[in-house]
């Protein structure tokens, strides 16, 4: 998996237009089943740290000691292993390793924009070593996990060893019909940005509704709601940091056009020499304002190109920006700090892939439904002679699938989620 882009930002830090080029998301991704079928192992190396190590330019975007750059991600972003049971009408699994937590909407990799939203890390949390547990009865999905806190320093980084499953997430999901899923979920993340645990601790509650067809102009559409407290000694709120956020997208004659709306707080921080960069360990006091961003997202898409087992499809996608203080005078004015009221990027490139695609990440054993809403695009799903999901678990064959970018098709999303 890989994604060429280019990408221009008009202005970015210190009013300065930024024109870059980047690999980015390069991944290789596999499964396997062991014991007969009865255990389920899942991994994504994530090459990001050999890629990115300046990271990706975008704007609004936080989190790990970066701003208004995507930082690289881990080398091993997943190593899940589980196993599934059933008693009726329940349906149960346990998952452990390093990965997602259920908590929040799908991982914007699998969402139809190349461009991460500024919500990044209010409404997902990843990376980190996690026991989960889920039940499904009927549509509905209950799934309980207990996680690492502490966000990696690095890509080469390994969760704390001392802050062993020092936090907590649940989210419950509801499957209605064959197009509609619903969620919500909390989480209770302790110190994530001091790995050593003398840092705020989070509260983060996210609501969604997430739509996907195989038919139709529409294909997929997402709305979602997070919020994240940062919480002091006492437990009482320091920081609030708000999103709504919504996108969609509809194809037709294989052309994929895309659209998001975001409206997301972002916090502050002391940044270094490096404009791009903020303090770490992260303390309250480092933090010095709180910055509204509104952002509207076009994509557009071609129809993909097949050549034997790779799959390339080109891409633009453009961004309108308008970062505001909250408050004034504020430490940090990002009119000043931009020089401009509105901000604009335009990126274009190719997503590449090979091979199967997985239909969702961050979503182990029953969280999985067999519906509409959850599996992967009717354009990925795997050939004849690839065995379906049903057909692994009975086999004993340890099977490993290596997964190329994830390319949008005329498929409810322009990947595999």
């Amino acid at each position: 998996m890989a994604i060429g882009v280019a990408t221009r930002a008009a202005p970015a830090a210190l009013g300065q237009v930024v024109t870059e080029g980047y690999l980015t998301q390069p991944m290789l991704l596999g499964s396997m089943q062991l014991a007969g079928g009865r255990l389920q192992g899942l991994a994504t190396v994530n090459l990001e740290g050999l890629t990115l190590r300046r990271g990706e330019i975008n704007l609004g975007v936080y989190g790990e000691g970066y701003v208004d750059r995507r930082h690289p991600h881990t080398y091993l972003h997943e190593a899940m292993l589980g196993t599934e049971a059933r008693l009726e009408p329940a349906r149960f699994s346990v998952f452990a390793g390093k990965g997602f937590v259920p908590f929040g909407t799908d991982d914007p990799m699998v969402r139809p924009f190349v461009k991460y939203p500024v919500n990044h890390h209010l409404a997902q949390v990843m990376e980190r070593v996690l026991v989960v547990g889920a039940i499904g009865v009927g549509p509905v999905v209950m799934e309980l996990a207990r996680f690492n806190g502490d966000e990696p320093e690095g890509p080469a980084d390994w969760p704390n060893a001392g802050r062993a499953l020092d936090s907590w997430a649940a989210r419950l999901t509801a499957s209605v019909g064959r197009s509609l899923e619903v969620a919500v979920s909390q989480a209770r993340v302790e110190s994530p940005e001091f790995a050593t645990g003398q840092g705020l601790d989070q509260d983060k509650r996210s609501v969604s509704a997430r739509v996907v067809r195989d038919r139709g102009m529409l294909r997929y559409a997402l709305v979602e709601w997070a919020t994240t407290r940062e919480l002091g000694s006492s437990g009482r709120t320091t920081f609030r940091f708000p999103s709504l956020l919504a996108e969609g997208m509809i194809a037709a004659r294989g052309v994929r056009l895309a659209m998001r709306v975001e409206r997301t707080e972002r916090p502050e921080e002391d940044r270094l020499d490096n404009p791009y960069r903020s303090v770490r360990p992260l303390l309250d006091f480092n933090v010095l304002g709180q910055t509204r961003w509104e952002i509207a997202t076009l994509g557009m898409a071609a129809p993909p190109l097949r050549r034997r087992w790779i799959t390339a499809s080109p891409f633009v996608e453009g961004a309108w920006h308008r970062p505001r203080a909250l408050a004034r005078p504020a430490a940090l004015d990002p009119e000043v700090f931009y020089a401009a009221r509105q901000l604009w990027t335009w990126s274009i490139g190719v997503r590449m892939h090979a091979g199967t695609m997985r239909p969702r990440f961050g979503r182990y054993g029953v969280a999985m439904p067999a519906t509409s809403a959850t599996r992967a695009p009717a354009a990925s799903t795997p050939p004849a002679d690839v065995p379906t999901r049903d057909k692994r678990r009975a086999s004993s064959t340890l099977r490993t699938t290596a997964i190329g970018c994830i390319v949008p098709t005329p498929s409810p999303l322009s990947h595999a989620s």
